[in-house]
């Protein structure tokens, strides 16, 4: 099998999708490696120690008439998927829930989609779980963004003129980021809370050292590895009860998303009257609609004093660690799709059934 590194084409994008060191491994198992020119440029990967693995360094074009997989972190362009032919595969981050046009154009050239945010949630696929590698990162660099844009420091300081008291950190949404935020603040000194519509998260809050707060009497649970959308009831409980924290923090992280859907409302124009000139607002979820009211997409907007910043592909800020991370995903679902170097699609497997949104003419999951 030939198997193609894609160069991201989003802006600001600079993370590559597979690493030198990942691709040894891929030559090792069998299969034949194709790389964009400067595909690992923007993490400073360079196109000789892609060369020096084992791998071939081409053109783009080369690598859309070649091989027979294409790998990108990023959902391809219209002119990718013009570029498609039949029964090749295309893997990348698709969100198939919020693109159905996208993959009925896929479809549509007779090619097929695997669609990594699609891989479910189990033990077995831990491994292969780009969106858990990704947002681990991206919680410890709001945490590091908020600290910055922050205008005071986070630890405890006792000085001869006086203690500084110690940040109030509020992260709404324990998953994987959020965890990862709560660790990070911690670490720096802050004294953290954490709210989640998921109960079973309050020991993992605990254990890293901040407070849960509790939304009594209504619960939301999970499904299938994510949180459930919350219902009307529970976010007017959810409000009552993280209100006076709200008030006090220096620094707010929301991290909460729901697949195929915009992102929930957490922090409304009333709630934002309520915090203090000067805390800062990182909406994670700032691409899907964001968290908060004001949240803008890429920018910092000021409200009341209040500096929220539309969080948008923090990853990519950490590009060596997130692509190494990102890579170690793709080479252990090759294990499971071409373990012996020719690619094998059984859809009677759990994991290939749920990410492999189309093929041989036929859409298997709908937006």
């Amino acid at each position: 099998m030939k198997l193609a590194i894609l160069k991201e084409q989003r802006s600001q994008e600079n993370r590559v999708s597979v690493t030198p060191g990942v691709v040894k491994s891929l030559i090792a198992m069998g299969i034949e490696v194709m790389v964009e020119k400067q595909a690992g440029e923007a993490s400073h990967f360079t196109d000789a120690e892609y060369q020096g693995v084992g791998a071939s360094v081409v053109s783009r074009t080369d690598c859309f008439s070649q091989a027979h997989m294409l790998v990108q972190i990023n959902p391809p362009s219209d002119q990718d998927v013009a570029q498609l032919q039949k029964d090749q595969l295309w893997v990348s981050l698709l969100y198939h829930r919020s693109n159905p046009a996208l993959i009925e154009s896929i479809n549509g050239k007779g090619a097929q989609a695997l669609s990594l945010d699609a891989i479910p949630r189990i033990s077995r696929a831990q491994s292969m779980d780009v969106l858990s590698s990704q947002a681990n990162l991206a919680g410890y660099r709001a945490v590091i963004e908020g600290a910055y844009q922050m205008n005071k420091i986070f630890p405890l300081l006792m000085t001869a003129a006086g203690t500084v008291t110690p940040a109030k950190v509020l992260i709404f949404g324990v998953g994987v980021a959020g965890l990862q935020a709560i660790a990070t603040a911690k670490r720096l000194g802050a004294v953290v809370e954490a709210t989640d519509v998921r109960p079973e998260t309050k020991e993992q809050v605990q254990s890293l050292g901040g407070k849960f707060i509790e939304v009594k009497g209504v619960e939301v649970g999970s499904e299938g590895g994510y949180a459930k959308e919350a219902s009307e009831e529970y976010r007017k409980a959810q409000r009552e009860a993280v209100n006076k924290s709200l008030a006090q923090a220096d620094l707010v992280i929301t991290t909460a998303l729901v697949p195929g859907r915009k992102a929930p409302i957490l922090v409304d124009d009333e709630q934002l009257g309520l915090m203090k000139p000067g805390a800062v607002l990182v909406d994670m979820a700032a691409e899907q609609g964001g968290n908060c009211t004001k949240t803008e997409a890429g920018k910092n907007v000021v409200v009341n004093g209040v500096n929220i910043i539309g969080a948008v592909n923090m990853p990519s800020s950490l590009s060596a660690n997130a692509s190494e991370l990102f890579a170690r995903n793709i080479w252990e679902l090759l294990k499971l799709i071409a373990p012996k170097g020719d690619l094998v699609l059984d859809r009677n497997d759990e994991i290939v059934q749920g990410a492999l949104i189309c093929g041989s003419g036929e859409v298997y999951h709908q937006g």
